[in-house]
Order: structure tokens, then C-alpha cells, then sequence
């Protein structure tokens, strides 16, 4: 039987395309917003690849670096700490709030589980007005591995007192679902737009469009 459920934040619960001014103002397309993104995904994975961690704000601020030197610019380093702090003042997509509420209202512990570090993951929270929906924050930096490696999820289960088992995940990235079922997790898929799970290995058991239509099916197969 599930009893932690851990949400995901960036992109899941926290709506990126706040940031979108930021970059049409420094690179005239906010299409290059999701493609920082990427690149810093992958900045940070191979850091876990090759043993050498690399702590997502340290990501994010260089792979805005390469984006712009891949697009002919550069930038100072105001202007990306711009980009980087505006992470810290992202909103909740409009399906979080009472979702969240909804389930914090069972039985059920609630918690988020962060590939940012855990200042910026609590200021995240906290300004996206979702904190008190949360009995805690637990970022991946804490063990110096980040999601998809298995130690988040296993800190998770842990610090709850947990199987591993009993700890669901719930994300909009394909590869963070893989790496909770891999890890022993249970996984609920947010299908947000353009996000689409892996056809590769084992599968998670709750699909939805949005977080309201997974946390409904959460209460319903978990409480």
C-alpha cells in the first residue's frame, strides 16, 4: 500500500513558461526556453554519469551559457542570474492548488522531491503559495545524486520510515518516472502537453492529463 506520495516540481507542479520573457528579451525566442531546459538535464546527468556531480543551479547558469554561444550571443552574469533566480518565482500550474489540497486532505503523506537545491526548492514553494501542502521538501542534493539515480527516491522512503515501495512518484518527465520504478517506487504520470513516457521498461499504473485527474486517481487507488 502507498503512503508517501512525492511530487516532482519543476515542470510538474511549477508552470516553466513563466520564464519566457526572459527569453525572447535575451535571445528573441522563447522556443529556447525548453531548450535550456534540455541542455541543462543533460549537464546534470552527465555529471551523475561520470561521478562528478554538478548541483542544478550550477547547470542551469551553464547551459544558458551554451545556449547562447550556440546562438551567436553573450550573455553577462546579471543577466543570467536573471534567468536563474526567476526559477525561485515560477507559479503553479492552474490544476495544482486544490489538487494538492485535496490530497493533503487524506491520509496520505504529501511531499515534493527536487532535483534543485533545497533553498531554492523551499522559495519555490513558498512563492508559488503551495508550501503548506507539503509535509516536507526534499531535494536530491542533499545526497549528491539527482533524479533518475536511485538515491532521492530511497532518501524519500527513509526519511518516512518507508518501503521503498510504499513511496509513489508523480512527474511530467518520462525519465524521472523510469527512475522511481527502477529505484522500487510506485510512478503517476502527468501527461502535460508535449510530454510523453518512455516505451521502454515497466510502466506506471496511473496516467493523466493533468495533476487534478492523477491525484484523483491517486485517492482512489491509494486511500
Amino acid at each position: 500500500m502507498v503512503q508517501v506520495i512525492a511530487f516532482d516540481v519543476n515542470e510538474t507542479v511549477l508552470d516553466l513558461r513563466a520564464l519566457d520573457t526572459s527569453f525572447e528579451e535575451l535571445f528573441g525566442d522563447a522556443a529556447l526556453r525548453p531548450q535550456w531546459f534540455a541542455q541543462m538535464l543533460q549537464l546534470s546527468f552527465v555529471g551523475g554519469l561520470t561521478d562528478h556531480y554538478v548541483d542544478f543551479g550550477t547547470a542551469q547558469r551553464a547551459a544558458l551559457r551554451m545556449i547562447a554561444q550556440r546562438n551567436g550571443r553573450t550573455l553577462t552574469d546579471d543577466q543570467i542570474a536573471h534567468v536563474v533566480d526567476g526559477m525561485t518565482r515560477l507559479p503553479a500550474h492552474p490544476d495544482v492548488p486544490d489538487a494538492l489540497a485535496a490530497l493533503a486532505a487524506t491520509e496520505l503523506m504529501v511531499v515534493a522531491l527536487t532535483n534543485s537545491t533545497q533553498a531554492i526548492a523551499e522559495a519555490q514553494l513558498t512563492n508559488a503559495g503551495i508550501r503548506q501542502h507539503f509535509a516536507h521538501a526534499f531535494s536530491a542534493d542533499a545526497v549528491r545524486h539527482l533524479k533518475p539515480a536511485p538515491q532521492p527516491y530511497q532518501a524519500v522512503a527513509e526519511a518516512a520510515g518507508v518501503p521503498i515501495a510504499e513511496v509513489r512518484l508523480v512527474a511530467a518527465h518520462s525519465w524521472d518516472i523510469s527512475g522511481a520504478l527502477a529505484a522500487g517506487c510506485q510512478a503517476a504520470f502527468v501527461a502535460r502537453a508535449g510530454m510523453v513516457l518512455s516505451p521502454i521498461g515497466p510502466q506506471p499504473d496511473i496516467v493523466g492529463a493533468g495533476i487534478d485527474d492523477v491525484v484523483k486517481q491517486i485517492i482512489r487507488t491509494d486511500t
